[in-house]
């Protein structure tokens, strides 16, 4: 594939022989998601998690419309410059994306990864860039803890106890500007990516997300490591979505198996954005906002200021349904992993 700067390697990566570069991002989030311990570095944080809006889900909207406007501000971009937009959210439908950054008027590829929404969406936007199909094109992805609830779960009026193994859906959205040419803002550059593969260990508890999960972030991280020759020590951190403390345990685990040990690198962005020790969030952080928030305010810039060299981030999903799981069904997970570097 010499001819469109992209290179398959092993059985499910890619290497990007030109490079992709992240020329602006921004970070939005809820008020609790601000008391944590990355408040400080989110682009903007909510008074309340209505945010103006009627309804949770009109709320979460406008986390992505107002994203992806100060994402194109921070890069230098206006909507027109940009090929494609990479989008998608937790809800029926993707109506958080639909109905938030409909007036941008930018061709829309929706896509659909559960909470590994932001990983999915880097990476197709990264392949258009490299591949030449796209000088620039932007990602957005959100969640919002009320309409999660009450899309997956229970309505928060019904007052359900939760276990200590559930996760507290983010509420909160990150855009990303990528382009084929470095801009003065650039935070990274995109180098690699890992489709992962939907793996399923036959679990049922959706309380308990990063038990799920964890077995499809060790696939994609393993197969990566094999697809790229490469050992955890290449990478200053490796770098999951929203497993939380139990999947944490659990992928170190599943990981040693495999024969590689990612314990003294590992970084969860469910567990980053919450205080365990005075935040009543249980396992940690979840939801598609999670990872992408992260990445934006705290990974990028731990990269551009050259804290780290090298990362591997992997967000993770579960990719289950009201309807499937009240059918009795399993909760499959699915990990996709991107390289980024600084620049």
């Amino acid at each position: 594939m010499s001819e469109n700067n992209l290179c398959t390697v092993g059985s499910q990566s890619l290497k990007l022989k030109k490079e992709v570069y992240i020329n602006g991002s921004a970070s939005i989030v809820g008020k609790k998601e601000g008391e944590g311990p990355l408040g400080l570095l989110f682009d903007m944080v909510g008074e309340d998690d209505m945010f103006g809006c009627e309804t949770w889900e009109e709320a979460e909207s406008s986390l992505q419309k107002d994203a992806v406007y100060m994402a194109l501000g921070k890069a230098g971009k206006k909507p027109e410059d940009m090929r494609y937009i990479f989008a998608g959210d937790l809800l029926g439908q993707s109506i958080a994306t639909s109905f938030g950054i409909m007036n941008y008027n930018i061709p829309l590829l929706g896509v659909y990864g559960a909470c590994s929404t932001c990983g999915e969406s880097l990476t197709l936007g990264a392949m258009a860039v490299s591949g030449g199909f796209a000088e620039n094109v932007i990602c957005v992805t959100s969640s919002h803890f009320a309409s999660a609830e009450k899309e997956f779960r229970f309505p928060l009026g019904y007052g359900n106890q939760r276990p200590l193994s559930a996760s507290w859906t983010v509420t909160g959205s990150g855009a990303f500007v990528l382009g084929a040419q470095k801009e003065k803002e650039c935070k990274a550059k995109i180098t690699g990516m890992t489709v992962g593969k939907i793996v399923d260990f036959g679990l049922k508890d959706s309380l308990n997300m990063g038990a799920c999960m964890a077995p499809a972030a060790a696939s994609t991280i393993a197969s990566h490591f094999v697809d790229y020759n490469s050992q955890p020590e290449e990478y200053d951190k490796i770098i999951t979505g929203d497993l939380g403390s139990v999947g944490q345990k659990l992928l170190i685990d599943l990981m040693r198996d495999k024969g590689y040990d990612i314990s003294d690198r590992h970084l969860d962005c469910g567990m980053e954005i919450f205080d365990a020790g005075t935040q009543d969030t249980h396992a940690g952080g979840s939801g598609c906002g999670c990872s992408a928030v992260t990445l934006s305010a705290y990974i990028l810039k731990q990269l551009s200021e050259h804290n780290w060299k090298k990362v591997l981030f992997v967000p993770t999903g579960a990719l289950l349904s009201k309807t499937s799981f009240n059918e009795g069904q399993t909760v499959p997970g699915i990990a996709h992993g991107v390289v980024l570097e600084s620049v």
